[in-house]
């Protein structure tokens, strides 16, 4: 077996067991949920073991207790089968009154929640887990902190990731088996991910049978709207040509939901600052899939196509910046959102701390044109914050795929490669 590969969440699920009874760690599969659970674990339920899955599920109706005996914290895998266990743990939580006695996983939200009558507040705690960081897979040397800009510290770092690479990363995915793969066959697991969400898991999420050619054609142009505020209406127009059955808002939201369900979908949430004029700010979310892979599947394309269409790429990069920057925001409290008024005036991602502070960044493939543009477009927008209600910026940064360091301009933007960054 291949050596465990540190996890930014490890330390955020330690210090969760800590303070609850039950951690419940949700998030797209095959991205390390059980794995990492594993480590800490005292012992295990594997839900869907073949061997056992029947006789698990009936023990979940008729006995669950049953099946939460065992040392601790005892981890349930894929929990969301029998949704009754839920009550099951929050009343042994609450009768042994201790910490850290579960840990349950999750790659799908239960299809039948009617099952669980109570919410678990007080008793359990939720994590998201994502594919790993280029961090995580040592694609990142991690010589600019996150956390350290919050603080204003001096950077400085080295960049070794060249433009054919950061396709192939974003083709590839942070799915943590393909790490350890050789290329070509580790770009063939996200189209296998893909395969799997079109014809099997959009339908078993809620048991409601979808048209997998519907699927493809809703995916695709999710694909080319990500990093866009596109309204459902917008996605029906897009595919109503390739679809040749009526297709109405609802039907197209019943999938992008049944998606989300399946953690496919990360949509990230409008920032709302106070602003020094009345501008209206857009509050549509911003779509996005977990990880660029997903995109690269869905659209039938590779890293060569990627380093052909530069305005794809663009897209499809933001996109692992955004699913690098949530995770590495998570670890500090924080959490990601998009900004954009109705002069269109845009920030690709706004990182808020929960104490108040945050950062304005900008993605940008790189090259010092684009890397301009985004360092004014980034001071123009902290120059119409109302300082007077609100904290001024911690810091403005441009994150890169390309560049040989990471360096302060003049004007004290940082510009810093994705190839550098860590939490």
């Amino acid at each position: 077996m291949e050596k465990y590969k540190k996890r930014i969440i490890d330390n955020l699920l330690q210090r969760k067991l800590k303070g609850t009874g039950a951690v419940l760690i949700q998030g797209i599969r095959n991205c390390g949920k059980t794995t990492t659970a594993e480590q800490i674990s005292g012992s295990v339920l594997y839900m869907d073991e073949p061997n056992a899955k029947e006789q698990n599920l009936m023990l979940a109706d008729i006995s669950p207790s049953i099946l939460l005996e065992g040392k601790t914290p005892r981890l349930i895998d894929e929990w969301q089968l029998a949704p009754k266990l839920w009550d099951a743990i929050r009343f042994e939580v609450d009768h042994r009154n201790k910490e850290g006695q579960f840990i349950l996983t999750g790659s799908a939200v239960p299809a039948d929640t009617n099952a669980i009558t109570h919410t678990g507040t007080g008793r359990f705690a939720w994590l998201t887990m994502r594919p790993m960081t280029l961090y995580e897979s040592g694609e990142s040397n991690g010589s600019v902190s996150l956390e350290e800009l919050f603080k204003g510290s001096k950077i400085s770092g080295t960049n070794k990731l060249e433009l054919e690479d950061i396709a192939y990363l974003c083709a590839r995915g942070g799915w943590p088996r393909s790490i350890f793969l050789d290329k070509e066959v580790a770009l063939d697991r996200s189209y296998d991910y893909y395969d799997a969400v079109v014809n099997s898991d959009i339908s078993r999420v809620d048991n409601i049978n979808r048209n997998p050619e519907r699927v493809k054609n809703l995916m695709k142009s999710y694909a080319r709207n990500i990093g866009s505020q596109a309204s459902i209406e917008t996605i029906k127009n897009d595919i109503i040509n390739n679809d040749s059955f009526s297709l109405d808002n609802d039907t197209v939201l019943s999938y992008i939901n049944a998606l989300k369900k399946l953690f496919v979908i990360e949509e990230s949430p409008a920032w709302n600052p106070n602003l020094r004029s009345k501008t209206a700010i857009r509050t549509s979310e911003t779509r996005y899939f977990v990880d660029p892979s997903i995109a690269v599947a869905t659209l039938g394309i590779g890293p060569k196509d990627l380093i052909k269409d530069l305005n794809t790429f663009g897209l499809i990069f933001e996109t692992l910046c955004i699913r690098d920057l949530r995770v590495y925001a998570e670890s500090i409290f924080g959490q990601v959102y998009h900004y954009r008024d109705a002069s269109d005036l845009e920030c690709d991602a706004v990182v808020h701390l929960r104490n108040g502070s945050y950062g304005l960044i900008e993605i940008k493939l790189g090259g010092d044109k684009l890397i301009n543009e985004g360092a004014l477009n980034l001071i123009k927008l902290s120059k119409k914050i109302d300082t007077d209600k609100m904290n001024k910026p911690s810091f403005l940064m441009v994150l890169t795929a390309v560049g040989n360091y990471a360096y302060q301009r003049e004007d004290n933007v940082y510009v810093v490669p994705i190839g550098c960054l860590k939490n």
